[in-house]
């Protein structure tokens, strides 16, 4: 199975789950890395959000106003219903090694609590040590992290300094059925402004599909999404994050994934009730191995895959391990001795052979824990203990 792409925004064709498109870098800067690359490790500064079990601030049923909103692909207009002050546009960003803050991503998100809840993808977050949230007649505003679930492709981040803002209508995912209408809204390309909207119809419940980067050929960092509704509707990167509307305009799922730049009428969505589940343990703050909330630990690397040439200039007889490409100055590896060109091969025992795997070692830490590595590089072999400290969001 091929991966599907995902749809954060920009000028690129999509990366991972996502139905938006990575920004375009400023003018001579370097352009972001490989997903995971340098932020490989950076933990979120997630605050614990503690609420009750109920779905507090949300409208559950309430049949949203009918408003024009930009056909995409079109000069024409859709009458969706939908509250537009309720779909947000997402912009992020992360400090990168010698170029300082450039520009990362865009996608859409929706806002869930009229204090400033947004739900959104985890891919349009991911990386970023900057996130920007524009609402429609309200402004723009910083977001914060609350939680995430990297498998499940959900985030939610809480933005300050605004109040009394319109959340979506909540729908009934568990009842979309083949054939039923659907609307999708979202930060179209990532150009921002009125969100664009797009419908169609349901083709398929209960799919299943990998999703992964635009770059990610191999699919070696897809993620497996279960469980997804397919629709007949041309979601294009930037769409990202934001809501599939039944006819009545009530939410019925997350739009994660399409086929690619350009869209080709097809995409996926994450149901609502879904993404509500994990968005209820976020705020209860119940951590797990797939629910990360809370500061991370951060080492400070920019990893790929250790190729067989790069191997034999290293004197190795495998492949094994991740190679680092770039080392922040003043970080944990910096300081335990780890350089550009050397090979990570273990995390407190455990071996490592990809980016998502030295991930989750890092992720299961928090700033000030400390981690075991072991390494190669020309000078030969070596180990240490790096203490680990607070990163960017994600």
């Amino acid at each position: 199975m091929n991966p599907q792409d995902r749809m954060h925004g920009g000028q690129e064709p999509w990366a991972g789950h996502d139905v938006g498109l990575p920004a375009p870098p400023p003018p001579q800067s370097t352009p972001p890395g490989r997903r995971a690359g340098w932020m490989v490790g950076l933990g979120a500064l997630l605050a614990a959000l503690i609420v009750a079990v109920t779905l507090v601030g949300l409208n559950v049923g309430t049949k949203a106003p009918t408003v024009a909103l930009p056909s995409r692909g079109s000069s024409g207009v859709i009458s969706a219903p939908v509250e537009v002050g309720s779909v947000v546009d997402i912009d992020t960003s992360r400090e990168t090694i010698g170029s300082g803050l450039v520009p990362l991503g865009a996608g859409t998100g929706m806002v869930l609590t009229a204090d400033g809840e947004i739900l959104t993808n985890n891919h349009v977050v991911e990386g970023a040590s900057h996130i920007r949230v524009t609402i429609p007649g309200e402004g723009t505003a910083v977001a914060d992290v609350v939680g995430v679930a990297p498998s499940d492709d959900i985030a939610l981040l809480q933005i300050s300094g605004m109040s009394g803002l319109d959340p979506v209508s909540i729908g009934d995912s568990s009842a979309v059925e083949v054939g039923d209408e659907i609307t999708a809204v979202g930060n179209a390309y990532g150009k921002g402004g009125t969100p664009s909207a797009v419908q169609g119809s349901v083709t398929a419940v209960h799919r299943t599909i990998r999703a992964g980067d635009p770059g990610d050929s191999s699919g070696d960092n897809s993620e497996r999404l279960d469980d997804v509704i397919e629709i007949a509707a041309n979601v294009v990167p930037g769409d990202s994050g934001g809501p599939l509307l039944d006819a009545d305009g009530n939410v019925i799922g997350i739009v994660t994934a399409g086929p690619g730049q350009g869209g080709s009428g097809v995409g996926y969505a994450i149901p609502i009730e879904a993404a509500l589940g994990i968005v209820q343990d976020i705020r209860a703050g119940n951590g797990s191995s797939t629910i990360l909330i809370g500061d991370r630990g951060f080492l400070g690397v920019a990893v790929e895959p250790l190729d067989a040439a790069t191997a034999a200039k290293l004197g190795l007889s495998d492949t094994n391990g991740v190679l680092v490409t770039e080392v922040g100055p003043g970080t944990p590896a910096a300081k335990v001795g780890l350089t550009a060109s050397s090979v990570i091969r273990t995390i407190d025992g455990a071996q490592i052979n990809s980016e998502e795997e030295l991930g989750t070692a890092l992720h299961a830490k928090t700033p000030g824990q400390s981690v075991d590595i072991t390494w190669v590089d020309a000078q030969g072999s070596h180990s240490g203990t790096a203490t680990l400290i607070s990163g960017p969001a994600v």
